[in-house]
């Protein structure tokens, strides 16, 4: 088993990797203090595949384990699915020694952590993330949120989990777009933090897609290395934390203008990625060579790399005007100097904007 360690003070938990360990949360979960009733929180897709799994294990151990179920898809990862899932956590009495258990996807992983952040002023939860982009990104670091239709997580709270459970084996389920959309943020890592890792990536590239299990695992745990370190020294975002949004300024509106559906998060920040890369070009920091890099790394994993058609460019402007990392007005953006190198918090003129998508 891989283990590794977010330092946060009292607020520190493990990360944990390892292949066929779902069995064995019951067990893992009697180290915590946490009271008999779990709720596990999931979708019908994976709860079919996992959830009696999960519950065998809790009730083995003494656990009052309860499945709650929302549909399947970032179209419902907003406040009425979450008051859906409140309204069953009171109905059944759950209390504030009360667990959650998120048993899905980042759509799954974050509204259960906001539900746990808010239901009586915060209760414990649990990530047991299972698809690629959650177990190396959204089940990591304690961000929280719902969408709104004007724009994607603007609802949110910082609440870290006790525990994230990463199982390798529950990618064997996973349809292959989505494993792909994984690797976006994988991608991601090594161009904010660490060119040794992007460079990793590309050389394994093959290896990554058939899934072989040691480069699988080994890629799994550097991505929750680099994010661990990242959130260690900044947990709320106040400055270094903010690379990790690099590619999401674009990707969010993109997810947003088309409707939180057509594309998956993973093919969204992809699209992200590439432009503010070249934006970054476009203002004289990244060079013309490490720009083409990251697009021909993204696009030889299969991932997207234009800008959908049925995005009208006004739109997007609006949309990345309401971004909740501007501050009074003002556009602010991670972007690339260097492959391993980012500008933190820049502040875009509006022209650069325009000229970024209209040139």
């Amino acid at each position: 088993m891989e283990k590794l360690r977010v330092e946060l003070r009292e607020r520190s938990y493990e990360i944990l990797i390892n292949r066929d360990n779902l069995h064995l949360i019951g067990e893992r979960l009697l180290r915590f203090s946490t009271g008999s009733k779990i709720g596990i929180i999931s979708n019908p897709t994976v709860s079919e595949l996992y959830g009696n799994k999960l519950v065998s294990s809790l009730k083995n151990e003494g656990f009052d384990p309860y499945l709650i179920l929302i549909p399947d898809g970032e179209t419902y990862k907003d406040y009425f699915w979450a008051y859906h899932i409140l309204t069953q956590l009171l109905e059944l009495g759950f209390d504030r020694r009360s667990c959650l258990i998120a048993l899905g996807g980042g759509v799954i992983g974050d509204i259960t952590a906001f539900v746990a952040s808010v239901y009586m002023r915060g209760i414990s939860y649990i990530q047991i993330p299972t698809t690629l982009l959650a177990q190396v990104d959204s089940s990591v670091g304690g961000k929280t949120g719902v969408n709104h239709p004007l724009g994607k997580n603007l609802i949110g709270t910082f609440w870290q989990p006790s525990l994230v459970w990463i199982d390798v084996d529950t990618l064997r389920s996973l349809p292959e777009r989505e494993f792909i959309s994984g690797v976006a943020e994988i991608i991601k890592y090594g161009i904010i933090w660490d060119r040794d890792f992007f460079e990793f990536i590309k050389t394994n590239k093959e290896k990554i897609l058939k899934k072989d299990e040691d480069i699988l695992i080994a890629t799994i745990k550097r991505s929750c290395e680099i994010k661990a370190e990242i959130v260690s020294k900044d947990e709320r975002e106040s400055s270094l934390r903010a690379i990790l949004n690099y590619g999401h300024t674009v990707g969010h509106a993109i997810e947003t203008l088309t409707g939180y559906g057509s594309y998956l998060h993973g093919e969204a920040i992809s699209i992200g990625m590439i432009y503010e890369a070249r934006l970054s070009n476009l203002l004289g920091f990244l060079s013309k060579e490490n720009y083409q890099s990251i697009k021909d790394t993204i696009k030889n994993f299969g991932l997207p790399v234009d800008m959908p058609s049925i995005v009208d460019i006004p739109a997007m402007i609006k949309t990345i005007l309401i971004d909740k990392k501007n501050i009074e007005g003002k556009i602010r953006m991670v972007i690339p100097e260097d492959i391993g190198k980012m500008k933190i918090n820049f502040e875009v003129n509006i022209e650069d904007i325009k000229k970024l998508f209209y040139e």
